[in-house]
């Protein structure tokens, strides 16, 4: 059963904490990182990419980068930039979108379930990827990007959390984006327990997003178990180091978008003779809708070609040389298999390979994902500035994500967008030797 533990959480200062706050370090690039906190002195994203704080000639991955986010974090703790609560605590992150509010409580989970497969995992990870966010919190001392984690609704967990929203919050901001976010603390010690226990009646807990801070942060305590082993020091899971930052959502609080696909060209075909080979696989559609105009009591029908947003299961968008298309898959081309049915699967298996040559998406540089959150547009602006076809996706279901994960199966690269994102810096889990303690001390 799962073990959502409170734990001494570091915290913005309140009136600091719109400020700090920043994206997650892996949506920038480094140009792009760097720009985005030129004149922002207590950006968190300092921290996250503290390559930003040296000129481009130095490797973003030299030990010097990672001392440099260990210093900012602890000297902007010790300046006061950052409180530390002195007692056990959960708390509450609640993000609204376009008036939609999504709830998730901040905690810790252990690694043990990590390890043992309580916490499910849909997504494979690359070792380079890991080994940065290995150095970075074992430099800093601190988990500092929390993993998305989802569950099953819990009514108790639920009751637990909007009783605890009808006190004041301890930030409440709203971002560069027009997202408004706003935190709560949860230290009454009987809530507390009653969370707890809520939560070990739950046998099963999954990563929405987050893999690679996920399975950096589990290295990190395996690391530093096997270190107190040769120290001759118990290594029994009840370190700070053997739990991991997260923010824990009720499937029913999340919205999936899609997650939308590029490719750079026709490999060698013509469109029409694209269209009659995709033709064989789906059903295609124009997507025209017609515009009625009467003049001198003359009545026409023009006919105008829209962007197609799919709005099932089965069928997808397309933009080919100009023009919007509705694909409905075939009957004999879909499934029930949890991995094989998903419609990010059917485009590789039966488009994306066979008729475009991209055989693994994951390292051809010819296909290109774009989040939903950046709309149809976007997928019509590239197509017709470097050329190819788009696929507009009908978005993955937090249904499907749970059947891929409880088989033990593993989802194709970039088929789920979350939105809106965490952001870093809003809560912090110190793992070093003094964590537990009520004070700001380093890591």
């Amino acid at each position: 059963m799962a073990q959502i533990k409170p734990f001494f959480g570091i915290r913005p200062r309140q009136d600091l904490a719109a400020e700090i706050a920043a994206l997650p370090y892996d949506v920038y690039s480094r140009a792009e990182a760097k720009a985005a906190v030129e004149h922002k002195p207590f950006s968190f994203l300092r921290i996250d990419r503290a390559e930003t704080q040296f000129g481009d000639e130095v490797d973003m991955y030299a030990p010097k980068v990672y001392q440099k986010a260990h210093d900012l974090l602890w000297k902007m703790i010790s300046e006061g930039s950052f409180v530390k609560d002195g007692e056990l605590c959960y708390y509450i992150y609640e993000l609204v979108m376009d008036g939609r509010a999504q709830t998730g409580l901040v905690a810790c989970a252990a690694v043990d379930d990590y390890v043992n497969g309580v916490i499910m995992k849909h997504e494979n990870t690359r070792a380079e990827k890991e080994q940065d966010r290995i150095c970075h919190i074992d430099v800093c001392g601190a988990q500092t990007g929390p993993i998305f984690l989802t569950y099953r609704r819990n009514e108790t967990v639920s009751a637990c959390m909007r009783r605890a929203k009808t006190e004041a919050p301890i930030f409440d901001f709203v971002s560069e984006d027009g997202i408004t976010h706003r935190g709560w603390k949860i230290s009454d010690e009987a809530m507390i327990r009653t969370i707890k226990e809520a939560f070990a009646g739950i046998s099963r807990i999954y990563i929405a997003d987050g893999h690679h801070r996920a399975a950096s942060a589990v290295r990190v305590s395996l690391m530093r178990r096997e270190e107190a082993r040769t120290r001759g020091e118990a290594a029994d899971g009840s370190h700070e180091y053997d739990s991991f930052l997260s923010v824990l959502f009720a499937d029913d609080e999340l919205r999936i978008m899609d997650y939308n696909r590029v490719a750079a060209d026709l490999n060698g075909c013509t469109p029409g003779a694209f269209l009659e080979k995709i033709s064989q696989k789906c059903e295609i559609r124009e997507n025209s809708v017609p515009e009625h105009t009467c003049e001198g009591g003359i009545c026409r029908i023009e006919w105008h070609n829209q962007p197609y947003r799919p709005q099932e299961k089965g069928c997808m968008g397309m933009y080919l040389d100009g023009v919007w298309y509705e694909l409905r898959v075939k009957e004999e081309y879909r499934s029930s298999h949890p991995i094989d049915g998903l419609d990010v699967s059917i485009l590789q298996h039966e488009i994306l390979e066979p008729v475009l040559g991209i055989g693994d998406p994951t390292t051809d540089e010819r296909i290109h994902f774009v989040g939903g959150i950046r709309g149809l547009s976007e997928l019509q602006r590239r197509v017709d500035t470097y050329g190819g076809v788009a696929f507009a996706m009908y978005p993955t279901s937090m249904g499907e994500l749970f059947a891929v994960a409880d088989q033990h199966l593993l989802m194709p690269p970039k088929s789920t967008w979350f939105e809106p994102k965490l952001r870093s810096g809003l809560f912090i889990h110190a793992i070093g030797e003094r964590a537990k303690e009520g004070q700001t001390v380093p890591g």
